[in-house]
């Protein structure tokens, strides 16, 4: 899940503070922006809330072996002198605490020079005015807020039974979290979010084979812990002494967290930043068609496999954006001040309808937005992966893929390789488990080749977001080596 200001919440939880026994409310956080703003003499304040509890339970060599939990809350405090604006953070709520903070901001503010494509601040009509239908979507679920230690302990002692009985060695984590999102400002903003986040990763170990899973929900109901252990099992006792097969181009069958993983590399393109700073492979690429014709693929906070919050770093509402139709690159995603340097920019007339969707990062900031709840739209014939597996005469099937990295930003072309379960396929059947591969593939070719697509779900991966996505088979996908393992 990432959500307004992810980068900053892994920061926001090393630091200690008091007691979130009861998390912080929206009340309580409305008192305490109250009091910021009397303390404060800047034109506008803005405080952005978080606040988390969240805690784990990591297991390796069949048996549990870390649990930890936090909590936090901290309060990011934004002062606006005429374009001149700054933050500061505070997690300790006392009034000589904000004080301190307040004037630290205001003290970077008035040294900054004058940003003059600075906005006011938006006010609650502007940024409720565009909010879609993420705004409904419920994130917040008792029975995942609830678990305790001993109920992560016992789902732990259900994977480790699954390893045992396959003769294999299991590490992975169960994680759950209670967390909050919340704006307010000087204009009469005031926008809360919680959320609940539960997640499971599981590793499953033989002497040369691995196999692997991983999901996560804001309902921990939606997560079945022992399947995930079974497939992750199922996949480490089939690959057992994997066959080398030389690189090449080969058709090959991607479970939907390796689909989420390699495509996750072209989202921070579709910024309307990105393209006025010519760092978007889509610049003079919007308009003609760019991927296959079966490709659609949307920004929507409020799908209801989603998560995340319905606003953004400034409080605007995000809105369900289309950004491909039928493999034509349609729109990308604004902040409010990208919108009004685009309108203004030679890009205006060749980019469609430009206003703010409700994507940007909180100010200030040097990105500008980004869309973070990617959705695929369903085939219109989906296949499920052993309906492809049946339809392959040969090629590879790929579980996962890791360490993956960007070759060529224009082109799209990133370089990683497989893991935790790779299979050859021949004659429409899993044959065996094959050696890993590293690839060098550009994105805009394979979702040019793309045969055929699963129904989207929601899915996890360590190289990028959690989105909705199918599985896909696509030609053609290019492995350049072998690697040792």
């Amino acid at each position: 899940m990432i959500s307004v200001t992810s980068v900053v919440m892994k920061f926001f939880l090393l630091a200690d503070t008091e007691n979130l026994e009861t998390m912080l409310t929206r009340e309580r956080a409305s008192d305490i922006f109250d009091r910021i703003r009397r303390f404060s003499a800047a034109d506008e304040v803005e405080v952005l809330f978080m606040g988390a509890r969240f805690a784990l339970t990591r297991f390796a060599n069949n048996t549990i072996h870390q649990n930890v939990e936090e909590e936090n809350c901290l309060a990011s405090i934004r002062t606006n002198f005429g374009g001149r604006t700054a933050r500061s953070t505070a997690n300790q709520f006392d009034d000589e605490s904000l004080k301190r903070a307040v004037a630290a901001s205001e003290s970077l503010a008035r040294v900054q020079d004058p940003d003059p494509d600075l906005l006011p601040m938006p006010d609650a009509q502007e940024a409720c005015g565009n909010a879609g239908e993420g705004a409904r979507a419920t994130r917040f679920f008792e029975q995942t807020a609830a678990i305790t230690p001993g109920e992560r302990a016992g789902v732990v002692g259900q994977i480790v039974e699954v390893a045992d009985r396959n003769k294999l060695t299991t590490a992975g984590i169960y994680s759950t979290s209670e967390s909050l999102e919340g704006i307010f400002n000087s204009r009469g903003l005031a926008r809360w979010h919680p959320q609940t986040l539960a997640e499971v990763s599981i590793t499953m170990l033989a002497e040369d084979s691995s196999g692997w899973q991983k999901l996560n929900s804001p309902d921990v109901g939606n997560l079945n812990p022992v399947q995930l252990a079974e497939t992750a099992a199922r996949k480490a006792v089939e690959s057992v002494r994997p066959r080398e097969l030389p690189p090449g181009k080969y058709t090959v069958v991607l479970e939907p967290s390796a689909v989420l993983d390699i495509v996750g590399f072209m989202f921070w393109d579709y910024s309307g930043m990105a393209i006025l700073d010519q760092r978007s492979f889509l610049n003079d690429r919007i308009g003609p068609k760019l991927f296959g014709g079966n490709i659609n693929i949307w920004d929507d906070a409020g799908h209801p496999l989603q998560a995340g919050s319905p606003f953004d770093g400034e409080g605007m509402g995000r809105e369900r954006v289309q950004l491909v139709e039928n493999g034509v690159v349609k729109r990308v995603v604004y902040a409010r001040g990208t919108a009004a340097k685009m309108r203004k920019s030679e890009y205006a007339s060749r980019v469609g309808p430009i206003e703010p969707t409700g994507h940007g990062f909180p100010l200030p900031n040097e990105m500008g937005e980004m869309p973070l709840n990617i959705v695929f739209g369903a085939p219109q014939n989906p296949h499920s992966v052993e309906q492809m597996i049946a339809a392959t005469e040969r090629g590879i099937l790929v579980t996962r893929l890791w360490y993956i990295r960007e070759v060529d930003p224009y082109e799209k072309i990133v370089t990683g390789m497989t893991r935790d379960g790779t299979f050859l396929i021949e004659n429409g059947k899993i044959q065996c488990g094959l050696r890993n591969f590293r690839f060098n593939q550009s994105l805009i070719a394979m979702l040019l080749n793309v045969e055929a697509m699963g129904v989207p779900v929601r899915a996890c991966g360590e190289e990028s977001f959690d989105m909705v996505v199918p599985a896909m088979k696509v030609r053609d996908f290019n492995f350049t080596e072998v690697t040792k393992f």
